[in-house]
């Protein structure tokens, strides 16, 4: 009996220390959990704050200026529209322009688009020397066959033709482009170093001749 008693008592023992464990386990989950949920709610309070500050610089220029809160709230609706069909007007006239330029024969002396596309797409840049700056034209005819016969070297033809897919159809364009800026001008014009001609002096300006 004492021995059976001795082992009912182990026995209560052991189950208290599990209960003890479990509740102790219980209890810092719950803290853990109480420690998660308050630093969300400081996320989010940061969060708030700091989307007040920057609404409220806005808010305070639309309040100091009125006829620039009157422009942001009654005048919005008013002014894109026009904006947005003048640019579809301005769009239209070039494009119109573009039109009655590839429409009308080449006169003498001029460059026809249809050559110069249809060189562009089958020679690459080695096309834009019918009509386009030579600056431009040769040195990238020579990058063009350099680059062409090293890949060759290199790559199978099969994995050529992806590239040649998207790059022919560019350098058409850019030939067409060429020759449409040929007979607008006169004269052979630069296409991608237009901004630096733009930053010359006028004296120094003129047609591409060569």
């Amino acid at each position: 009996m004492d021995r059976l008693a001795a082992l009912d008592a182990e026995v209560k023992a052991d189950a208290d220390a599990q209960q003890a464990r479990k509740a102790a386990a219980l209890s810092k989950l719950r803290d853990q959990r109480v420690t998660q949920t308050a630093e969300r709610d400081r996320l989010r309070e940061r969060q708030t704050e700091l989307v007040t500050k920057i609404r409220t610089p806005a808010r305070a220029t639309a309040a100091d200026d009125p006829r620039r809160s009157r422009r942001s709230t009654a005048g919005d609706s008013e002014r894109d529209p026009l904006e947005d069909l003048g640019g579809a007007l301005e769009l239209a006239a070039k494009a119109h322009r573009v039109k009655q330029e590839m429409q009308r024969k080449p006169k003498k002396g001029e460059k026809s688009w249809i050559k110069s596309g249809v060189a562009s797409l089958a020679l690459g840049p080695a096309g834009w020397l019918y009509a386009g700056s030579l600056r431009e034209a040769v040195p990238a005819t020579v990058a063009w066959f350099a680059l062409g016969g090293l890949a060759l070297k290199i790559l199978p033809w099969v994995m050529m033709l992806p590239v040649l897919m998207v790059v022919a159809p560019l350098s058409a364009i850019a030939g067409i482009v060429y020759a449409l800026q040929f007979n607008r001008n006169g004269s052979r014009q630069r296409l991608f170093d237009r901004d630096k001609d733009k930053a010359k002096p006028k004296q120094l300006r003129g047609g591409d001749r060569g």
